[in-house]
């Protein structure tokens, strides 16, 4: 059936975009534990990006879950390919010139870089949550942790299954020590450098 498939060659293409919207599109990838925060930073970070200026788009997790990746279980298998699929659908959009900011718990280093392969080393800037499970089972804002140790749920990441610290980060945010604003104005002088033209 792929010998059927010839992708069109279109006349505009990213480099004109990111020219026209004056801004070099890169994939901004918050990891971390359920609770750390990545939701919460991505947001507040995308919202300070927009209003510098830049043209932003947040892919969330749960957002996600409900749309495009709704047929998708929690298994392994699934969970590859529910990270997969955000990795094609940030591509496309880095295509757009936008810079896209994403907030998934990936917890394997392999998921994360077939997403780094995929839309280029230069464009995926990758932002550790460093929160102690611990600090992130306090917080438990969607119940998760609760019912992983009632055994409701299974391969819950950071109880029945591992999560995978990044080797060599863009960026590492304590997210138990610090305060929201501090890492917001940090990463965004940080980030902020690699997306100005």
């Amino acid at each position: 059936m792929r010998e059927n498939i010839h992708p069109s060659v279109f006349k505009v293409k990213g480099e004109h975009r990111k020219k026209a919207l004056c801004q070099q599109p890169k994939l901004i990838w918050f990891t971390g534990l359920s609770g750390s925060g990545k939701s919460t930073l991505a947001n507040a970070t995308e919202d300070a990006l927009y209003r510098m200026g830049y043209h932003t788009y947040l892919l969330d997790g749960d957002n996600i879950r409900t749309g495009l990746n709704k047929d998708l279980s929690f298994s392994n298998e699934d969970r590859i390919e529910n990270i997969r699929r955000i990795g094609e659908v940030a591509n496309l959009m880095l295509d757009a010139g936008l810079i896209v900011i994403s907030a998934f718990i990936s917890p394997f280093i392999s998921d994360r870089e077939m997403i780094r392969g995929l839309v280029g080393e230069d464009n995926f800037l990758e932002i550790y949550l460093n929160c102690p499970l611990k600090i992130c089972e306090e917080r438990d804002v969607k119940g998760l942790y609760k019912k992983a140790r009632q055994g409701l749920i299974k391969d819950l990441t950071g109880i029945g299954s591992p999560y995978e610290p990044p080797e060599s980060p863009f960026e590492v945010v304590h997210t138990g020590e610090e305060k929201m604003e501090d890492s917001v104005e940090r990463l965004v002088k940080k980030i902020n450098k690699k997306i100005k033209i």
